[in-house]
Order: C-alpha cells, then structure tokens, then sequence
C-alpha cells in the first residue's frame, strides 16, 4: 500500500469475538462458529465493518487456544474448517470482512511439528524450536540456560528427558517458541498459518506476540528486577530483536502482499515511538498497524501486573496525546481501543462501574474512542457496557492460568496470609483477563442467554444484557449504534483528523480538538462524579460552537455533567 492512501482497514471499524464466551449455539456451554453466525446481523446492525475471531484452531486449550497443535484445523467444540469457511462467506454476503488471530511466535507441544523436535536431536525439524543445553553450578546442580522468567511464571525453559536439552517457552510449557533462525520453519508457519486460512477468504490477521519472533541467538541472563525470584523477566531481552524487521519483511513478501488483507501486530515492550513507527510505516511494508499497550497497562505492577499501582488521568492523557500523534509526518497508521481478550473492563478501570454512573461512563468512553485517530476496535460485551467480575469473587473463580499461577505462587510465597491473598485476588479483579472472558449475556434468562446448558465460566451482572438495551434510547448499546453511525459520517475527521490536546495537567477532564481539511470538532469528556466546567480553547468563541452530541439530554453550555462526553464542531 502506497504511503498515506485510503484502504478499507483505515476507515473500519473492527469488533472482536472471544470465540469461547460468545455465543453457545448446542448447549454444551461452550461458545462455537454456529453462535458467532446467528448474531452476524445484529453486529452489522451496530455498525460493525470487520470482524476479529480470537484462535479457533485446535489446541488442547492450556491458554484458551494460543497453544496450537494444528493450524489447519478447528478446535472441534467450535465446529469445523467447513464451518469456518461458512463463517467467511456469511461475513462477506453481508458486506464485512472477516480476520483471524495468527499465533506464531509458538505452538503447542502436542502439535506434530514439535513432537518431531524433541523425538532425537537428529531430527530435521529439531531446529524449529529453540533447544539448548543445561548449565551446571559448582556443586553439579542442573540449571536452565538463563534466569528468564516466562510471562505465566517459573522458568521460561523446560528440560526434556528424552533428548537432554531445554526448550524456550516464554509463555506456558505447553507452548514451545519457534525457532524463528530457521528458514524452513518459517516457510512452513507461512504456509501452514497463514496462506491456508487466506486462500479461504480470510481477510487478514490479529498476529500475536508479533515482535518476540527474534530473540537473538546468545540468551544471555536478564537483569535482576525481583530478588524474591530466581527467574527474572526479560522482555527487552526477547523483544525488538535483531532480525525482527528481516522476519516481517519475508512473511509480507512471501506471503501478505499477494492479499488484499490487513494485519494489526500485538507490539508489547515498544515505548519508542521511532521504534513503532518501523512497524507500520507504509514504506516498510511489515504490518497495516499494532496494538500500543501502554494505556492498557496503565495500573499494572512493573514486575507483577497484578500488584496494582495507582495511576492518575494525567497519565492517561500522556499516552493518548503521544500515540494520537503517531501518524503526523509519518506514513504510520495507528489504532484506538481500551478492551481485548487480555485486558479488563474499560468502564471499571478508566472511569466508575458504580450503578449510578456506569452507563454515562460507558457512552463517554464510547464517544472518546469513536473520535481518535486511527482503526477503531470494539471488544464483545463492552457495546453494552460490561464491567469487571464482581469483588465479591473468590479465587477459585478466576479461571485464567496466568490469574491462576499467581494465586499458586502468592499461596506458596505467603502460606496461610488470607490478607495477602485478598490483595492478590483484588488485583485479579481489577486488572485480569477473566474480567473479559465471561460469556456475553443476551438476554436476562439463566447465563445471560450464551447457552441452554451449564457454562465453562460464570456469567455476572445479569441486567446487563443486549435484549433489555437493544430496545432502550437511553442505553449503552443504542448509544454506540449511534455513534458508530456518527463515526461513518465524519470519517474524514474522527479516524484521520490532527489531534491537539487542552488543559493537559487537569486531572478531572480531557479535552482536545480533531481536524481535518476545514472541519474542526471540539470533544470534552468528564472522568468524575462532579460537575467540571468545560474548557473551551484559546482562541475559540464560545458562539463558534455548534452542538453535535453528548451522552446526557439536558447539556449545560458552562459545564460538563459526571462522566458527561460532549462535542461540538467549531465554526471558522
């Protein structure tokens, strides 16, 4: 694609599916393709243009299917090739694209690839995943090759028994990396993960851990950042590595640039700008865009996410000011989003979840994402306002491993502390992904509507469900009915508009400007309980300002109501 020239990716307006928890169309509790098939129309009448499945393939599902044992495949809970490929014709007959996630930084061990790898050091697919010898100390004690810690905890290596090596997993054991260094590895995840699915129809991918393809060759040991552990963790030793931009490059080459496709790269650990915009610029033809991480880790601990630490709106409006200003100059594209299967509910974490102020928190929110610069990506559940798990939860309710693991790790860290483990589960609850992987509620009948049978995780918050607002003026969901159609019709400006940001350091509002050409959209948006005054720019008449929308009826030209989100359009 040529710097700087429209496509349809730029102007959509993606929404994504947790194939688990969204729609159960058998009754066995489990979400499948049959389900996702039968809302088709109802995400089209949101307004939605492409459409973000979460892995499908097959897995033994010891990370909800990001342990891949056969790309070529279905995980047969969700259906079948045969149904997917239903699942793409129905998207396109209805005029919406249709993209999968592509994980390829590693496999499941159950996949043949890697039950080849480690059946003899001789075999021609040992180097497709990254194997190493041990270490010894002085006293002979067999140690991993270095002290990286995987990202769900203990050791990112596993020794095995059979050929006397190690492997590198910086995730789950069950989930060896690929050896990105060889060439026919690489030919074969090109041809297996990606051309297959798009020669189907498929219309791009979410492409996983999209920078830890790299790593390097020498592992050397990470810097000590937690003296509780004898594994440390080492992202800026397994990121951004050397080859990373060699690796997209080939995979556009070979592969993508033969598509009409779009691809949006999971891109943790980058906070140079410089270094994101190598990326996505146009020119290099690596990615259509990624997902910046640093608004969604605002609160997370530095060396445990769920360690929670305090962060004020000033912070927040730090991150969105440097990353709306991605594209200025550059031939960069960005992306706007608050929720994805790995993060919790934005309502709670940005704004209030309480009865009395969710649903203005969830359309101002709505109205601020809608405006931004960039693909705009909607998360199941959040067009109607779904919040975290209640507080009240107790742990063995959290089913997500890296949510588990800690638990494990706090509870043999600190035996018998309750109060310990009450800090660690409030974290959970603030911060973890299960607050995103709850099953969508439809309707107010027994599990929210998602099945007829017994649910794989519980429902919650049951009157917040699609039927009771899908008929409601005043709701969360006709609310971003309406500003979605609102985004279609001010294209130009919302998703391609300059972006300058007002009253930087006030801690109760945000407010900036979007322009495009010769229209100027004034958008102020309220993060408290208490009436702020609305702050008009420098330079700018209030006369000037014409009222496009707010989230309240009854507007007050002075101020800005709790968790009020207004705009205007400036006259010249």
């Amino acid at each position: 694609m040529a710097p700087g020239q429209r496509t349809w990716w730029k102007d959509g307006t993606v929404y994504q599916i947790w194939p688990a928890s969204y729609k159960d169309s058998n009754g066995d509790g489990i979400g499948d393709i049959h389900g996702i098939i039968s809302t088709l129309d109802y995400l089209k009448d949101l307004g939605i243009d492409i459409i973000w499945v979460s892995p499908m393939y097959d897995s033994p599902q010891i990370d909800m299917g990001y342990d891949i044992s056969n790309y070529e495949e279905i995980y047969p809970p969700y259906g079948s090739v045969s149904d997917a490929e239903n699942l793409i014709k129905a998207c396109h007959d209805r005029g919406m694209r249709l993209i999968f996630d592509l994980v390829i930084n590693h496999t499941s061990n159950l996949h043949s690839w890697f039950k080849d790898s480690r059946s003899s050091k001789d075999n021609p697919k040992r180097d497709w995943y990254i194997w190493r010898p041990a270490k010894y100390d002085s006293r002979g004690k067999r140690l991993p090759p270095n002290n990286w810690r995987a990202h769900f905890g203990g050791s990112a290596w596993e020794w095995d028994e059979t050929s006397q090596e190690y492997y590198l997993h910086l995730f789950c054991p069950e989930q060896p990396d690929l050896n990105w260094e060889s060439e026919s590895a690489r030919n074969a995840i090109y041809e297996s993960a990606v051309k297959f699915w798009l020669d189907k129809g498929v219309d791009g991918f979410r492409v996983d851990t999209v920078n830890m393809y790299s790593k390097g060759t020498t592992f050397p040991d990470g810097r000590i950042t937690d003296s509780n552990n004898e594994y440390q963790f080492a992202p800026y030793l397994f990121c951004n590595g050397p080859r990373m931009h060699e690796f997209l490059s080939e995979m556009n080459e070979k592969v993508l640039s033969h598509y009409d496709c779009m691809t949006i790269g999971e891109l943790p650990h980058t906070p140079k700008t410089a270094d994101v915009i190598r990326y996505v610029s146009a020119e290099k033809r690596e990615l259509s865009m990624v997902f910046q991480f640093d608004v969604v880790d605002l609160g997370q601990g530095p060396v445990f996410k769920f360690e929670i630490v305090p962060f004020k709106l000033t912070d927040l409006k730090r991150i969105i000011d440097r990353f709306q200003h991605l594209i200025d100059d550059t031939d960069a594209w960005c992306t706007a989003f608050l929720e994805n299967h790995d993060q919790a509910r934005s309502i709670s974490r940005y704004a209030s979840d309480l009865p009395q102020h969710r649903i203005p928190s969830g359309k101002m929110l709505a109205l601020m994402l809608i405006t931004m610069t960039g693909t705009l990506f909607l998360y199941q559940g959040q067009e109607i306002g779904t919040i975290n798990c209640p507080e009240e939860w107790k742990a063995e309710y959290y089913q997500d491993i890296e949510a588990v693991n800690y638990i494990a790790m706090i509870k043999s860290r600190h035996p018998g502390d309750a109060s310990t483990l009450a800090k660690a589960v409030s974290g959970i609850q603030q911060v973890g992904r299960d607050n995103a992987r709850t099953p969508v509620q439809w309707d107010d009948s027994p599990h929210g509507g998602f099945t007829t049978g017994t649910p794989w995780m519980r429902p919650h918050h049951p009157e917040i469900n699609v039927k009771q607002q899908l008929g409601d003026p005043g709701s969360v969901l006709t609310f971003w009915k309406k500003m979605l159609q609102m985004r279609k019709e001010h294209v130009d400006v919302f998703a391609h508009g300059s972006f300058e940001m007002f009253d930087k350091e006030n801690e109760q509002s945000l407010t900036y400007t979007k322009m495009f050409e010769g229209t100027t959209v004034l958008v102020a948006l309220s993060f408290v309980d208490t009436e702020q005054a609305l702050h008009v720019p420098d330079g700018v008449d209030r006369d000037q300002l014409r009222f496009l929308v707010s989230n309240f009826e009854d507007v007050d030209d002075e101020k800005l109501a709790p968790y009020e989100g207004r705009a205007y359009t400036i006259r010249s």
